[in-house]
């Protein structure tokens, strides 16, 4: 990868980017709140399951699809997997997290002008903007490769749970970095699986974490925003 681009890369995948995702916890402060997951043995169990069950099977795959759009200057498929990804979200709070962190990198883009005309004419087609459309016009007006910016969404998306586990649980600095170098390989079959799934495989089926995420609205104290 050039320099330019992992630089790049490095600042999108960066905590510090203002789009609030520290703020959910995506189900798992309510399985902490219930016992599932207790400790760093089963944390890690959460964490592969989301990862490989979930985020594999549609979250990655949505990404890779809209990335390909963008670089296809196709502001119908733009439209097409957009609304199907926000079609999935099918609590209240999943909804409000993919719409909120897409509104602020979409802004964000905006803001920085890194994007042409044309991708912004295809966010600014959306009446949401779900979070994977606005990373995936943010990479390609970048110019990172698809592949990184896949396997840095992952990476990411595996950090912010293990965070979670590490504040609330809770587990100690050192056992969240173990827990976080532990998930590399799972990490990198995600990616890979994610770029080869056909369209007719994409599957968001978790009814166990839909009912997680209906109990976290209504869950007396938390932290976090789902």
């Amino acid at each position: 990868m050039q320099t330019t681009a992992l630089l790049h890369l490095l600042q999108l995948a960066s905590p510090s980017l203002p789009i609030g995702g520290f703020s959910y916890s995506q189900g798992l402060e309510t399985a902490i709140e219930r016992g599932e997951v207790k400790d760093a043995e089963t944390a890690r169990v959460w964490i592969s399951s989301y990862l490989n069950q979930v985020v594999a099977y549609f979250e990655a795959p949505m990404l890779w699809r809209l990335m390909r759009a963008f670089y296809e200057q196709d502001s119908d498929a733009v439209r097409y997997w957009s609304e199907v990804f926000l079609a999935s979200r099918d609590t209240a709070e999943f909804r409000a997290e993919t719409v909120q962190m897409g509104y602020s990198l979409a802004k964000l883009v905006a803001e920085l002008a890194i994007a042409d005309d044309e991708a912004m004419a295809s966010l600014q087609q959306l009446v949401d903007i779900p979070l994977p459309t606005a990373m995936a016009c943010a990479a390609v007006a970048l110019q990172i490769p698809a592949e990184a910016v896949i396997h840095a969404s992952l990476f990411t998306w595996v950090e912010n749970q293990v965070l979670v586990c590490v504040k609330s649980v809770p587990l100690g600095q050192v056992a969240g970095q173990r827990l976080l170098l532990s998930m590399r390989d799972d990490i990198a079959n995600a990616s890979n699986l994610a770029m080869q799934l056909e369209d007719d495989a994409l599957s968001n089926w978790a009814p166990g974490l839909s009912l997680l995420s209906m109990q976290h609205e209504v869950q007396y104290s938390r932290l976090y925003r789902s």
